[in-house]
């Protein structure tokens, strides 16, 4: 049977199927395909491109045999592969756009870039065209080159260390080992065009994977000329700005199969669907990564970050189990907590009236209706929190130093060792070169080059600066307006929780006035948070696309920067307030302290009797976990429900019905700083588990559990939800690191001055080894209570609606505060146990801090940034590949010098199988 197809005006294909019947037990007839390409030769004739001969699986009916397979990555002749797809409309302003993609198209055809159009009618929309780009092996050397990819020349004889000694217990964490290692381990040398025949290119076909082909693809897109030959207009210049003007509606590399089922053609990896069968699958949470094939499919970058995120997942395990260990111990001790029961106690706390939280709204109170709370503090606030607020510090740098091994181990065996240097060198930002107008020579490659001007500089820099104060501005007066809002609605609640004439006693019971002004300030806080990030990520994105870095890692690094910075601020200032101001400048009755000064009606917060750090446990509860929240509902449902209206719109159709561009061309679009928000999450929760965890021992327990679930989304989300990224390189987790390092030397203050000041063991402790009896507890909070006359407050102090249940009962009330009472020669001055309590926490901090960065240090100096067998391996790979040059070189020279001596000429297939037979004798 023979069909013909027209599919272009230069272009038709011819099938030429021939089915023979033979009579075999295996099961029915063998179909063979040839599929031959005609195209115009550009002398007015017809060239054939390229011949293949296929069979075809059998099980197929006789109607699929027939029937074009568009589900696949090649071109219409089933051997060019499709390398990038570029996607386009037809609009209002179609003319302009028209020009530019004729311009454009006929500079990336000049570079040596092969296309192919799929017209709108074969589109599912009927309005949608596809240029489908295959570079040839010319284009792909000539690129290679430029940017010196490394490629294989020979294979690794170098044993792989046992990282896991006892593997029998780790099986069934392991995944399958072509999984794991999808490829084996060649030694690498950066491609050089004129030495080909150095390397190991057994087929030019497969020699360089599809993530290095669409990496190079992209490379020439985003720097390939729109304007008209004989031009010269820089802005006219790449992709992105044909993407921006909508020009093109998108461009993306293609996944190599669908998701849920490997791909028909035999030629295909189909390593999408190992990726989510043995990584995307939740099912596998317990499972180890497949980053060499995480690598492999989507390039180094995301690889490291995946790298990165279960290695943190791994060691949060440790620092949950400690965490949950100290709670526990908080819960064991649950009967012991002397100072609970005498708040509880109506004998004692029953008979303590004290002084209004607030003025005129807040009434006197009595010590026991405290009592819950009291019992919540001190499972968090007891003396397991000490030991594991310095065991996280320790921890922190475990962590780091660990994590810098790992990622040694990394750089060595994805080839990433000399790949900073390059990628300065290399990969300048197109939006750079178009916007900066000024060449200079460079010193180093002799060249011309863009530079942005030193006086530019500078009054760019200005302006970031003073952007990036003023939103920070902006975030702390929001964080001034919680606080108001803490000070004006703290009395509401107090007059309604506190009113015996309301039916909510048995509300007021378990839910003070500190506790519910703490949980609806933390809830309208995290709200702020939300509508902040939502401009911080646009202003961080302006300010530094105006500041205009010259590489693609400068621009990272300046944005992780300043949006870290503005993210920081945003998440950690209410707990920053919490912590280290509330209650801390309150003053005493007759002479409280205002927010905005004595004329202010808004007295400054005091602290629960059983301390400041429920609060401040209630606090990061709410933010953390609502982020948390609101960060996989973002990553997970959303996702979902796109699929489902994209479902009822009928957009998933079976894959001879719907081509593989146009699956997906529906996809999600992963931008360039799609992994920037990645990190920054996890950045923002490894803050929370570090800053204060002091407050909240469960807090790597719960981030544990969330990252567990992140992996598995996020894989999820790569493997179903976005188009294929362009593959780009990355030797480490770039300025996180940094931001890392100094978060976790920050932690060591924030948890020594946590302890010290909002936490109540320094005073329990000076108590205990002071004025205790027989080492116990007994009356501390009766000494914890300072005493002041009721007939002394100032009228503005006083209640509007004055008890009469205290008037009888006693003269005095009760503050948190060590001050002389009435009567002293030194009446409301702080006595000298204030001062004892005060050293104490002062030297505290000291010993804890000097303790932990000493243990830091330590351990950072024993542990060694790159393993001993990395360091030995990276060696003998170096000794290896300088010997393989240089016998490749001296038998070149050889070659050349008995060329020279042949008098009788050979055919050029006979001297090039020479050459190679020679050559691999070398090698």
């Amino acid at each position: 049977m023979r069909r013909i197809t027209g599919k272009a005006k230069d272009e038709t294909l011819i099938e030429l199927q021939n089915a023979t019947e033979s009579q075999t037990a295996d099961g029915p007839a063998v179909l063979t395909a040839f599929r031959i390409n005609l195209h115009s030769d550009g002398n007015g004739g017809n060239g054939v491109d390229a011949l293949n001969v296929r069979e075809t699986l059998p099980g197929f009916t006789e109607t699929e045999k027939l029937q074009p397979n568009t589900d696949t990555v090649f071109f219409r002749d089933g051997v060019r592969r499709i390398d990038f797809v570029l996607s386009y409309v037809d609009d209002k302003d179609g003319e302009k756009k028209q020009e530019r993609r004729r311009e454009f198209e006929a500079n990336l055809e000049k570079i040596g870039l092969q296309l192919e159009t799929e017209d709108k009618s074969d589109s599912k929309d009927q309005k949608t065209y596809f240029l489908k780009i295959h570079a040839p092996w010319d284009v792909l050397t000539t690129y290679a080159d430029v940017l010196k990819i490394k490629v294989p020349f020979k294979l690794s004889d170098i044993p792989h260390s046992q990282d896991v000694p006892l593997e029998w217990l780790s099986h069934p964490f392991r995944l399958p080992e072509h999984i794991m290692r999808p490829q084996p381990d060649y030694f690498t040398y950066p491609f050089d065009k004129a030495k080909t025949d150095f390397f190991l290119i057994t087929d030019k076909d497969t020699f360089f994977p599809p993530s290095t082909r669409n990496r190079i693809v992209y490379y020439i897109l985003a720097r390939c000329p729109y304007y008209k030959e004989g031009r010269r207009e820089r802005e006219k210049t790449g992709i992105k700005r044909l993407l921006s003007n909508g020009t093109y509606t998108a461009a993306f590399p293609l996944h190599d199969c669908r998701y849920w089922k490997r791909a028909r053609n035999a030629e295909c990896e189909s390593e999408r669907y190992n990726l989510y069968k043995h990584w995307a699958s939740f099912l596998c949470f317990y499972k180890e990564q497949p980053l060499n094939l995480i690598r492999k499919y989507y390039g180094e970058k995301i690889g490291i970050y995946f790298a990165w995120l279960g290695f943190y997942t791994e060691m949060l395990f440790f620092a949950a189990v400690m965490g949950l260990i100290c709670f526990t111990y908080g819960v064991l001790s649950y009967d012991d907590n002397v100072s609970s029961k005498e708040i509880c106690d109506p004998d004692i706390g029953g008979n303590i009236v004290m002084c209004p939280l607030c003025d005129r709204k807040c009434p006197f109170w009595k010590l026991n209706s405290t009592c819950l709370s009291s019992w919540q503090s001190h499972l968090f606030d007891n003396e397991g929190t000490v030991f594991f607020a310095i065991f996280m510090g320790i921890w922190v740098t475990l962590f780091l130093e660990f994590w810098k091994r790992r990622q040694a181990r990394l750089e060595y065996e994805w080839d990433l060792v000399d790949f900073e240097e390059e990628q300065q060198q290399l990969q300048i930002r197109p939006e750079f070169e178009i916007r900066c107008t000024n060449r200079r020579l460079n010193k180093i490659t002799k060249e011309m080059e863009p530079y942005l001007p030193v006086t530019s500089k500078c009054a760019r820099f200005c302006l970031s600066a003073a952007t990036v104060i003023f939103w920070i501005s902006l975030i702390v007066a929001c964080i001034i307006g919680v606080i108001a809002y803490r000070l004006a609605v703290y009395a509401a609640f107090a007059s309604i929780i506190k009113d015996p004439l309301r039916n909510i006693q048995l509300v007021g019971r378990f839910i003070t006035p500190q506790l519910a002004t703490s949980v609806t300030a933390s809830c309208i806080n995290f709200v702020i948070i939300m509508i902040l990030n939502f401009f911080y990520e646009r202003v961080a994105i302006w300010i530094t696309d105006m500041e205009i870095p010259k590489t693609h890692l400068e621009y990272e690094n300046r944005l992780t920067m300043k949006m870290f910075l503005f993210q920081f601020v945003n998440y950690y200032s209410s707990c920053f307030y919490v912590a280290f101001f509330k209650g801390k400048f309150v003053g005493y009755p007759g002479k409280y302290s205002y927010m905005f000064g004595d004329r202010s009606s808004l007295r400054n917060e005091e602290c629960d009797p059983g301390g400041c750090l429920i609060e401040l446990t209630t606090q990061l509860v709410i933010v953390m976990s609502g982020k948390q929240l609101w960060g996989n509902i973002q990553e997970a449902l959303l996702p979902l429900m796109r699929n489902w209206w994209n479902s009822r719109k009928g957009r998933h159709r079976p894959e001879n019905h719907y081509s593989r561009w146009e699956q997906d061309h529906v996809l999600l679009n992963f931008t360039q700083l799609g992994l920037f928000y990645e990190y920054l999450e996890m950045v923002i929760q490894f803050g929370f588990i570090t800053l204060f965890v002091a407050s909240f021992p469960l807090a790597p327990l719960l981030a544990l559990f969330n990252n567990i679930l992140e992996i598995r989304v996020d894989a999820w989300k790569f493997t179903t939800q976005f188009r294929r990224p362009v593959a780009s390189k990355a030797r480490n987790i770039g300025a996180w690191l940094e931001i890392l390092n100094t978060v976790a030397i920050v932690s060591v203050v924030t948890n020594a001055f946590i302890m010290a000041f909002t936490s109540d063991m320094i005073p329990r402790l000076v108590f205990l080894y002071t004025n205790g009896q027989n080492s116990s507890m007994s009356g501390y909070v009766n000494n914890s209570l300072s005493i002041y006359n009721i007939s002394q407050i100032p009228e503005r102090n006083m209640p509007e609606e004055k008890d009469n249940w205290f008037i009888n009962s006693t003269d005095t009330c009760r503050y948190r505060d060590y001050r002389n009472p009435p009567g002293h020669t030194k009446q409301y001055s702080h006595t000298m146990q204030f001062w004892h309590i005060l050293a104490a926490k002062m030297a505290f901090i000291i010993i804890m801090e000097h303790v932990v960065f000493m243990v830091k240090f330590f351990v950072a100096w024993m542990i060694p940034d790159v393993p001993s067998d990395v360091k030995a391996r990276f060696k003998r790979e170096r000794y290896l590949i300088q010997e393989y040059l240089h016998n490749y070189e001296v038998e070149r020279v050889k070659l050349q010098l008995s060329a020279s001596f042949i008098t009788e000429p050979q055919s050029e297939m006979s001297s090039m199988t020479d050459k190679h037979e020679v050559l691999s004798e070398c090698l």
